[in-house]
Parts: structure tokens; sequence; C-alpha cells
């Protein structure tokens, strides 16, 4: 008897659990941030007009990006990449994963701000001139070294988050605070102990599935079941799963944020 109540506890407190990171992504699928209806082929692709034109700014830039993921997908998480112009250069080189090619790394030649299949982006940090320069050799190297550009997986990683996440933790200079909702942020090729994306704190993850964050800049984040609930004490606000952050907005960072 005893050990049947234990069990119905048991399943009541993680089917409570369950409900409660649930929640916030089933919210999100009736609301208009999430679109169901776009096919990829037509969906919005314009840029945003969030990226200095390379004819007008002449000097290095270095922007990294999120957007709500596509369809469904968007209630649960967004899709981060990475934006590099080197000085004087005529465009720009966008950095990402996606589980379109073999190698799932793409680094091409296009608009850094373009929506993200009917997603408008927004700025996650923003750096120029001599400080993207210094950081721009650092982002490819670390590109060419991520561990995980054969494999993708949506859930919990490795995917495009995981692929972000790895470079900032490789470029000390290129400071970001990666969204809530960035599943497979949490997700580290290696090991199961690594520094915070920002590299003010410290994270622990059991394959992207179980963990937790404590960091100066990322606040308290317990990691469960990919998704993300914590609180930021620097810019006050909860972070939910599907939500993502409820208070103040954090900011753009760099040097060109503004």
């Amino acid at each position: 008897m005893m050990w049947s109540r234990g069990w119905r506890r048991a399943l009541v407190a993680a089917g409570t659990a369950l409900t409660l990171l649930l929640a916030g992504p089933m919210l999100m699928l009736t609301s208009p941030r999430v679109d169901l209806d776009s096919h990829w082929a037509t969906a919005d692709r314009s840029p945003t007009r969030l990226a200095p034109h390379p004819d007008r700014v002449r000097d290095a830039v270095v922007q990294v990006y999120a957007a709500r993921a596509f369809n469904w997908r968007g209630a649960f998480a967004v899709h981060t990449w990475i934006a590099t112009k080197v000085a004087n250069a005529p465009y720009y080189q966008v950095h990402e994963v996606t589980r379109w090619y073999r190698s799932t790394t793409t680094t091409h030649r296009q608009s850094p701000d373009r929506a993200w299949y009917g997603s408008a982006p927004w700025l996650l940090a923003d750096y120029r001139g001599e400080m993207a320069a210094r950081m721009i050799p650092g982002i490819i190297a670390a590109v060419a070294d991520y561990p995980g550009a054969m494999e993708y997986d949506v859930w919990p990683g490795p995917n495009s988050n995981t692929f972000v996440a790895w470079v900032v933790r490789r470029v000390p200079e290129l400071r970001v605070h990666l969204p809530a909702i960035a599943v497979g942020k949490d997700y580290l090729p290696e090991g199961v102990l690594a520094k915070a994306p920002s590299g003010s704190g410290y994270q622990l993850s059991l394959g992207g599935v179980f963990g937790w964050v404590v960091a100066l800049e990322e606040g308290i984040e317990l990691n469960l079941l990919g998704l993300t609930l914590g609180i930021d004490l620097t810019y006050p606000a909860l972070k939910l799963p599907g939500i993502g952050r409820v208070g103040f907005a954090e900011p753009v960072m760099g040097n060109g944020a503004g």
C-alpha cells in the first residue's frame, strides 16, 4: 500500500511538472507569434534592416540573431545564427546549422537579417569596428572546429542553438545572452560540465535533457527535458518554456547596439 501511494505521488508530481513545462508552448501555439499555416517555400525571407548595409558601413561587423523556429517548432524554440563581415568586405557571411545538408554547419553569403521563414529576427549582439575585427578569426576557427557538424537533432540537440552556444563559448570577447527558448543551447557536445555561454558562470548538462546553469548573466536556469525554467537577477525576469522572458528585456550586447 505504501509503495502504491508512493507511485501515485510520483506520477502526480511528474504529470504536474510536465503540464507546467508544456503550458507555455501550448499557449504559444494559439498565439499569432507562431505561424502554423505558411509553407516553407513561400514563407517570408526578406531582410529586416537590422544589419548595416555593407556599402555604407565599411567597418568589420559581428552580429548574432534569433528568430522563432518554423511552424510548430516556434512554440518551443528559436533558431539562432551568427553573421560576420570583415572590414571593407561588400558582403556578410552567415554561419549557422541546419539539417538540410550532409554537413549541418554552413557558411554562406547572404543578408544576415532575413526573416526566418516567416518569423522576424531580433538582435542578440552587435559588434563593430576593431572589436568585431578581433573576434572574426576566432569565430571562423570555432565554426570550423564545431564537433557536431555531421549531426542534427531538433531535440534535445545538437542543433542550431548548440552550434551558436559552442562558438560563443570559444570566443570570450563575443558576449551574447542566448534566449531561454534557444532549445539545444544547453546540449554540450563534449562532456557534462562547461562554462555558461556568457562565460560568467558554469553549467551542467546530461545530454541536453537535464541540467542547470548558474551564472551572473544567465542567472539561474533549470533544464528539464530540454526546456528552461529560470530567473534572471541582473535584468529581473522569469524564464518560461515557450514564452521566454517575462520581465525586463535583455540588452543587445556589443558596441554597435543601440
